[in-house]
């Protein structure tokens, strides 16, 4: 019985050491669980309540973009007609250059029936050039182009057979077998389209001739037969082009000044140099005229073209105006700086009194010189107060007090996560943006982080980036 109570005992004391045990362990999980749960709380209440500071990162570049335009090309054109009926082969690519006396087209009363007749090497091997200098640059997009591969092979071939025709003494036209050849009286490129346009000039223009949804063209190549008199080609037949673009009357104050003109073409990214020159239509709009004496076959199969005026030449670095602030420096003239010691440490020689000996002496302030023109320094207002008598290098006679106060205008740096002025020089400005230099001393560089509005901010302020 004894034994029976003292087992009963044991396993009692057993029970009540394992609850202890049990109720300890969630006591300490639900205090970690709580510590937990006010620190993250109080972290969420000081995140959201802090005064946040936005910054900027420095960009390199314009101002700001250039203009873009979309101009109408204008060029020498001249229409060719044939002088008989017929079904017409056209030999010459288009957008071509080709040569005086160079073979255009051929008219024959029937259409032509493919020869089985050989090709010899030299003709041949400049076929298999033409194909494949045609296919290292082929796009899908442009498979009308194909067509042009077929009229340039043909060409060849009717050249190649006609022999050399520059130093012949031949009228714009002849006949070989049965077909009349037709030739090109001066060098210029070909076109097989007409667009009512190949007449426009500055004496004649219309400014609704801008309107590219009004746009149509005739394509002149066909299979039917034509009669005499109906269009072939056209020629154009002069390096000579312009382009016309539409000018508001901010861009004539920003132009009125400009004869030369860089312009980038956004077709290919190319460059061309134009002379530039301002004029008026019937209803007194203005219009841009680019003259350009080069480049002309890039383009010569677009009537209209998109292009870029490159006016902002000056690049720098691009900061807001919001970020700018002024900081205010002693002045101290320039004949006084000098460097201390055996190092390259720019400052200056300041009067103080030695504690020990009660005498009057020279020691040198390291200072940061934030910039230096007019023969003055500006200094840091933290290594000098008012009154300060700062001597010549060498010489304690020719002494200068620090009074005299000067503002730069700078900026926020907070780059290590506080608020450092840096120095910025302008070069020009907008509503929006400042453009300023690169490399300034105690400047700023591409890339740094700067703070966006500094009127929310002081020097040394530490902050959340």
């Amino acid at each position: 019985m004894a034994r029976r109570i003292s087992e009963q005992n044991r396993r009692m004391s057993r029970r009540n050491q394992s609850g202890i045990r049990r109720g300890f362990a969630l006591n300490i999980g639900t205090i970690i669980f709580g510590i937990l749960f006010i620190y993250i709380a109080a972290s969420v209440v000081i995140l959201m309540s802090a005064n946040h500071i936005a910054s900027y990162r420095v960009t390199s570049g314009p101002l700001a973009k250039n203009q873009t335009y979309t101009g109408l090309a204008i060029r020498s054109e001249r229409v060719v007609t044939t002088d008989t009926s017929g079904y017409v082969t056209y030999y010459a690519a288009e957008n071509s250059k080709v040569k005086k006396k160079g073979v255009i087209f051929g008219i024959s009363s029937q259409q032509l029936i493919a020869s089985d007749e050989e090709l010899d090497e030299k003709t041949l091997r400049n076929v298999k050039d033409q194909i494949i200098s045609f296919t290292g640059g082929f796009d899908q997009s442009d498979f009308y182009e194909t067509y042009s591969l077929k009229y340039q092979i043909e060409g060849t071939i009717l050249n190649t057979a006609l022999g050399d025709l520059t130093d012949m003494d031949l009228s714009n036209s002849f006949t070989v077998n049965g077909q009349t050849v037709n030739i090109s009286d001066s060098e210029g490129i070909v076109l097989y389209s007409t667009d009512g346009y190949e007449n426009v000039d500055i004496s004649n223009f219309d400014g609704d001739l801008l309107d590219e949804k009004a746009y149509s063209f005739t394509a002149l190549k066909t299979t039917d037969r034509v009669n005499a008199g109906d269009p072939v080609y056209k020629l154009v037949n002069s390096e000579d082009w312009s382009l016309i673009i539409p000018l508001t009357a901010k861009q004539i104050a920003k132009l009125d000044t400009v004869d030369r003109i860089k312009v980038k073409f956004l077709k290919d990214g190319a460059t061309e140099t134009a002379a530039f020159t301002i004029f008026t239509d019937e209803d007194g709009s203005y219009y841009g005229k680019l003259d350009f004496s080069t480049g002309l076959i890039r383009y010569i199969g677009s009537r209209f073209l998109r292009v870029e005026l490159v006016t902002n030449t000056q690049t720098g670095l691009k900061i807001p105006v919001s970020s700018v602030t002024e900081k205010e420096f002693y002045t101290v003239p320039s004949e006084y700086m000098t460097y201390g010691g055996d190092s390259n440490d720019s400052g200056f020689m300041k009067m103080t009194t030695n504690p020990e000996s009660g005498q009057e002496e020279a020691v040198f302030i390291k200072t940061t010189i934030y910039d230096e023109e007019n023969n003055l320094c500006y200094i840091d207002s933290d290594d000098f107060s008012v009154g300060d008598i700062i001597v010549k290098p060498d010489s304690n006679s020719d002494r200068f007090i620090v009074r005299e106060t000067a503002s730069l205008e700078g900026v926020y740096n907070i780059n290590k996560g506080y608020a450092i002025f840096r120095r910025v020089e302008m070069i020009e400005r907008n509503e929006d943006y400042i453009l300023v230099k690169e490399g300034t001393n105690y400047g700023i560089n591409e890339f740094d982080n700067i703070v966006l509005d500094s009127s929310k901010v002081k020097e040394s302020q530490i902050t959340a980036s």
